[in-house]
């Protein structure tokens, strides 16, 4: 069995002098996701995170590894870390080395593109999101071996377009079929935790369907003093539209196309996180003094978050700035749409059902336009298997002194149920360091770097045990 204390001695110095310093590099490269950067190749960002994580690994080598590269023509790049190992199963570890786009409101000192730590965080885009999993997943096997313990061979998948909703993925997997071969365990180090106190497990994700929706009610804009109560306003009828799909009190999504029924064990394991979360169920947001959540009830707080269809409206087109708004009734309002879904939802029926509420029997006759973006499902574990269940909560005790949490996520993991798909009998862990506060996707984003450790050498002996059953 890995010792405990020798597990953490050396991921706790892998880390500080290997790893952080790398992640540092990382971060101050604006690799954006191709979604926000149509001109990735031009660029060279992309290329320049290849090389660093590539260099990197060649400075790091695990004895037997044989590296592949991914450049199908036309598509981000692909990293395969295939080492050997002493069992005869495989397990994939997943992760991602895109990144979102800047986003504004970065406190004095920070920017996305500028690593700052201070004490346990480290600030920047892409840290938490997902720069550091190659790098943690190279240091359990590291661990493993400087111990001696032996481990199932193991495939290191990280991909360059996740933030983009894996678009390229699956002509990867597709292509290199042969060489993953068939995997008994998958490990993605690409989701959140509840807190910093033990080990999450994601169980489900959320799907989404998301677009830009645009009304049109004059060719130009006109004096409103003169059109007013005789055109109506565009941001009046994309309201009205959006009533259609969310009840505007609740913020519950009305129609049956966009719910789902919540499997019993989903609802029992909601009501262990949000005991176990209490407040910070909903704490862990930057709430403006006086606001208040959708529910008084922490449980149905998680279920909202995870298991139900939620809208957020994420840019909008056609408003000028205040500083520059006359007294003009605009021609058009575009906004762009987030639609969340429940797991099990098909998220193709319900973009059809998205375009139809949109389209239908416009108010006024108005001119309505909608670009869909491409949809995505979103993700049910398979039931956890009781070894695993067994070696979860071990391993979150040894390191955490807690029980392992096990609860959805709502956001999306694309690559998840691609995974569900072709390895039905495989089990999953989906775990990562998005906690409170790291704010992936907004300003400030952070990596809590003790608890990376701590997770880190969670998987080094989740490893070790899955070889030894």
């Amino acid at each position: 069995m890995a010792d405990a204390k020798q597990t953490l001695h050396f991921v706790d110095g892998f880390w500080e002098k290997e790893i952080v310093p790398t992640l540092c590099e990382y971060i101050e490269i604006p690799n954006k996701s191709p979604l926000f950067d149509p001109k990735w190749v031009e660029n060279g960002h992309m290329e320049r995170v290849l090389q660093l994580a590539l260099k990197w690994i060649e400075a790091h080598p695990l004895e037997g590894a044989k590296l592949h590269v991914g450049r199908l023509e036309g598509r981000t790049p692909l990293i395969i870390l295939d080492v050997p190992g002493a069992i005869d199963k495989t397990v994939m570890m997943y992760g991602h080395l895109d990144k979102q786009p800047e986003m504004v409101g970065w406190r004095d000192g920070l920017g996305p593109w500028k690593a700052v730590r201070e004490g346990d965080k480290l600030y920047g885009r892409g840290g938490a999101d997902d720069g550091y999993a190659l790098f943690a997943s190279v240091c359990a096997l590291k661990a493993l071996r400087e111990q001696g313990i032996p481990h199932a061979r193991t495939v290191i998948l990280i991909e360059f377009s996740e933030e983009s909703g894996s678009p390229d993925l699956p002509a990867y997997v597709n292509h290199y079929a042969d060489l993953i071969g068939d995997v008994d365990l998958v490990i993605c180090l690409d989701s959140g935790a509840g807190n910093y106190d033990q080990l999450w497990s994601t169980t489900s994700l959320r799907g989404m369907v998301g677009g830009t929706l645009t009304v049109k009610v004059l060719t130009e804009g006109v004096h409103s003093g003169d059109a007013s109560g005789i055109v109506p306003s565009s941001f009046r009828v994309i309201r009205q539209l959006l009533s259609r799909l969310e009840d505007p009190s609740t913020g519950e999504i009305i129609p049956a196309e966009f719910k789902a029924k919540i499997p019993e064990q989903r609802l029992q394991q909601a009501q262990v996180a949000a005991d176990a979360l209490g407040q910070d169920v909903y704490a862990k947001f930057p709430w403006m003094p006086g606001m208040q959540p959708m529910h008084d009830d922490l449980t149905q707080l998680v279920l909202n978050r995870t298991w139900r269809a939620t809208l957020s409206i994420t840019g909008q087109d056609g408003m000028p700035p205040i500083e520059s708004a006359g007294n003009v009734l605009r021609p058009h309002t575009s906004l762009q749409i987030s639609l969340r879904l429940p797991p099990t939802t098909q998220a193709k029926k319900a973009q059809e059902k998205f375009i139809q509420l949109m389209s239908e029997n416009p108010p006024y006759g108005a001119k309505v336009e909608l670009v869909c973006e491409k949809y995505a499902n979103g993700w049910n574990a398979p039931e956890l298997a009781p070894w695993l269940d067994t070696i979860l909560n071990e391993v979150s005790n040894e390191f955490y002194g807690k029980p392992a949490v096990h609860m959805g996520e709502g956001g999306s993991i694309p690559f998840m149920g691609m995974l569900g798909d072709k390895f039905p009998k495989a089990q999953f862990v989906v775990t990562g360091v998005l906690g409170p506060q790291s704010n992936a996707h907004g300003p400030n984003e952070f990596l809590h770097i003790a608890y990376a450790k701590k997770l880190t050498a969670c998987v080094t002996h989740i490893l070790a045990q899955h070889a030894q059953r």
